[in-house]
């Protein structure tokens, strides 16, 4: 037995599928910016090799205070997802070490599909705590 959509579920359907496949126009593409209530510049390094969908990959975010001085010992939550499609990411990553002071890596990233992500990092150091949300979108095969 064969469906046939009418012309309002076919127009919702379309509607749909462009909403959740194209990322909006002014979305903001910086990894280097100033977290929500100013406390941190942070910059957020995406890996050397464009990461596959589907396979791990490790990123590095540095992070200083307003004044540009490093700031070593932050702790940090790692959060996001795909604000289009209303999904977490679906791995935990999570920063494993301070690789100098004011350098981390975050470890256990995955991209499932492609399209517009979220970085979200929860900031916890000695100048205060903070946040910041990082865009980036991925192409089929996985290029951001």
């Amino acid at each position: 037995m064969t469906r046939v959509l009418s012309p309002l579920a076919t127009l919702a359907t379309s509607a749909l599928i462009a909403a959740c496949g194209t990322p909006p126009a002014n979305l903001d593409l910086s990894l280097d910016k100033a977290s929500a209530a100013g406390t941190y510049r942070v910059a957020l390094q995406a890996p050397g090799k464009p990461p596959a969908i589907n396979q791990l990959h490790a990123w590095t975010v540095k992070l200083a205070a307003a004044d540009g001085h490093p700031v070593p010992q932050a702790r940090f939550r790692v959060d996001g997802g795909m604000p289009q499609h209303g999904h977490g990411l679906p791995t935990q990553p999570r920063v494993t070490r301070e690789l100098e002071p004011g350098t981390y890596l975050i470890e256990g990233m995955k991209f499932n599909m492609p399209g517009w992500w979220e970085i979200k990092l929860a900031v916890d150091a000695a100048p205060g705590s903070d946040q910041v949300t990082f865009n980036t979108v991925v192409a089929t095969g996985g290029r951001p």
